[in-house]
């Protein structure tokens, strides 16, 4: 209410202002004005009734016996008046004395309209409602103890890290048990892991758990255009912490003003590292009596300055990683709490049909199925909703609006055809759930594969599996339409982004041995374009260009020799995915049967060898220079 009244109180003013110009310079009536001759014309033909002389201006303003108003210029010196008094004219002069108030309003006006618009600005700056001033004064949002609260039992498959953060939470309840003992409670936690994943939400449990009052800001709240309002606030802050003792202050996203110093190529923001050492001091000046504990999140602790992390300010780091199998469960249980569902809904199935995701993802995984379920005309939300949300999550909705030729919807079903048929006979590839050539997202169609298990490591037969899986796709197209299309594009990004992942990072060219090529860079500010740099010779990048290359040469050969010899199979997918438009995994496996892995005949393996030496000539044109061989340019 108050932001509504002043700004209105502005608008007034302005508007005041507005009409006071307009009334003086527009509210004069029309005037003719008349050269000096016919002036005299009609003061001696005994036309003109009455005129005033303005004798500051030279000006004569009149009437006419007709009434009609008039204006006229004389010449400096010229005495009108016994021209005017000879033929009997009403005469009056004005001295053009200037009023007292209008010198002052005249003079005081462009200040008092610079100040308005300086008010306005800042008021704008600040979200309007805020005193000229405060813009120093830090506005986090304060959740006390009154108000409905977040507790341990509504956070779910983050189990390690709640066992991290009952300390606190006892702390803070319980002071006296450590202090007794000589125990000091860590100044400030982070809490670091992917977007989503409930940095948030465990802060907020934290401060529901021990009951005590929720400071809660981002970092970018921090700086603004003044210089030193990120560091005034910081202090403001503290402060309002300090009266409200024991209590929480959250931090997100601190990457925001906590970054490496001085990095980057024109060395770091003066504001913003400003900002950072007076935060640094704050927390350096915590007194252990204060009760007062920071936490903070982010997603990047790898760009934060080493001062924020030393022991003594954030001593706890928390990893909040993505959930596995159990933490899903839980997460689910959680989400569908207020939700009806039918008696078929399995909440382990579609935990283990959703690897990788995290907390916010399954959360939007169960409002898209309930969306559906409404959309539907349903009741209760079922198996097939909730299904149909893991692929809205992943790919995006179904656009069944698209209009696609029967050519181009066979050319779509063989190469998801060739993906799944080359991931059912390899060994070391997930087993594949779902093929629809129903475009989803930007993707035409595709062919979803979950792992049975939440896995953290990836063996090099796996990753070369993989390769020849999403190669099946393109190879497909060209063994049975004898050409390729663009709908390779991302397949083969992928491709080329894991064989030199293989190649410069992993160690897994039996060639280059086991080296990582190519330095990581330590500036923090050059993204991730200026990420690495170079840190071998033109000889060995050849080297890499030739190993990539074979690692793609081969996993090719191997998906070819799969579709020549399972070509009936994949002729089946096909047919089956233009009829249907989707197979399910069960479906899947009736179609395939029991699949293995395709080993070469000589015959076939020295034509595989063949293609691949051409395919490496005419894709490179190679000259030799003397003590080294680097590609041609041109």
């Amino acid at each position: 209410m108050k932001r509504v009244l002043k700004s209105a109180g502005f608008y007034f003013l302005l508007l005041i202002l507005i009409l006071f110009f307009a009334q003086s310079y527009f509210s004069r009536p029309a005037q003719e004005k008349l050269d000096f001759g016919k002036f005299v014309t009609f003061v001696e033909g005994g036309k003109v009734g009455s005129v005033t002389i303005y004798d500051k201006d030279n000006i004569i303003r009149g009437k006419l016996k007709d009434g009609t108003q008039f204006e006229v210029a004389y010449q400096e010196g010229y005495d009108i008046s016994e021209v005017l008094l000879e033929h009997k004219v009403k005469t009056s002069v004005d001295p053009q004395q200037e009023k007292l108030w209008w010198s002052v309003v005249a003079n005081l006006l462009p200040f008092v309209l610079i100040l308005g618009v300086w008010v306005f600005l800042v008021q704008q700056m600040q979200g309007g409602g805020s005193k000229v001033m405060s813009f120093g004064k830090s506005r986090p949002r304060k959740v006390t103890k009154d108000q409905p609260r977040l507790t341990f039992k509504d956070v779910a498959g983050l189990d390690e890290a709640v066992e991290e953060l009952e300390e606190i939470k006892e702390f803070l309840a319980n002071p006296g048990k450590f202090q007794t003992i000589g125990a000091k409670i860590p100044k400030g936690v982070l809490l670091y892991g992917p977007p989503g994943s409930g940095k948030t939400l465990l802060a907020r449990a934290v401060a529901g758990e021990a009951g005590v009052p929720f400071f809660s800001i981002s970092g970018s709240e921090f700086v603004e255009m003044f210089v030193g309002v990120g560091a005034s606030r910081v202090r403001d802050l503290f402060q309002q912490a300090k009266t409200s003792a024991p209590c929480i202050i959250f931090v997100d996203e601190i990457d925001a003003v906590g970054r490496h110093r001085g990095a980057g190529l024109g060395g770091g923001h003066d504001e913003r590292e400003q900002t950072l050492n007076q935060l640094l001091a704050e927390m350096d000046g915590f007194d252990v009596k204060d009760n007062v504990i920071i936490i903070a999140a982010t997603n990047r602790p790898d760009i934060l300055d080493p001062a924020l992390l030393r022991p003594g300010r954030f001593d706890r780091q928390i990893v909040v990683d993505r959930p596995d199998l159990r933490g899903r469960v839980g997460i689910l249980e959680v989400h569908v709490k207020n939700k009806p569902l039918t008696k078929d809904v399995d909440l382990e199935i579609l935990a283990r049909r959703t690897p990788g995701f995290t907390g916010a993802d399954l959360a939007n995984l169960v409002n898209e199925a309930a969306l559906l379920a409404a959309r539907h005309g349903k009741k209760q939300i079922d198996m097939e909703e909730l299904e149909e949300g893991i692929d809205r999550v992943i790919a995006g909705p179904e656009r069944k609006a698209r209009l696609i030729s029967d050519r181009e919807k066979g050319i779509i079903a063989h190469h998801e055809a060739g993906h799944a048929l080359v991931a059912h006979v390899l060994p070391n590839t997930n087993p594949v759930h779902k093929i629809s050539i129903i475009p989803r997202g930007r993707a035409l169609g595709y062919t979803l594969t979950l792992p049975t298990e939440d896995r953290y490591l990836v063996t090099k037969s796996e990753l070369t599996d993989e390769l020849t899986m999403l190669l099946g796709g393109r190879v497909a197209e060209e063994i049975i339409f004898h050409d390729v299309t663009t709908g390779a594009q991302d397949d083969l990004e992928r491709t080329t982004k894991i064989a030199r992942q293989m190649v410069c990072e992993y160690g897994m060219s039996d060639k280059l041995g086991p080296l990582t090529l190519g330095q990581k860079q330590k500036e923090v500010f050059l993204g991730r374009d200026f990420a690495a740099q170079p840190d071998y010779s033109q000889e060995i990048a050849y080297e890499i260009d030739k190993e990539i290359r074979r690692i793609v040469d081969e996993a090719w050969g191997k998906a070819k020799r799969i579709i020549e010899k399972e070509r009936g199979k994949l002729d089946e997918i096909a047919r089956n995915l233009m009829k249907k438009e989707t197979l399910e995994r069960e479906e899947l496996e009736k179609l395939l049967g029991a699949g293995d892995v395709v080993e070469p005949t000589p015959e076939v393996a020295e034509r595989t060898k063949k293609e691949t030496v051409r395919r490496e000539r005419s894709s490179r044109k190679v000259e030799k220079i003397p003590g080294k061989l680097r590609p041609a340019e041109g």
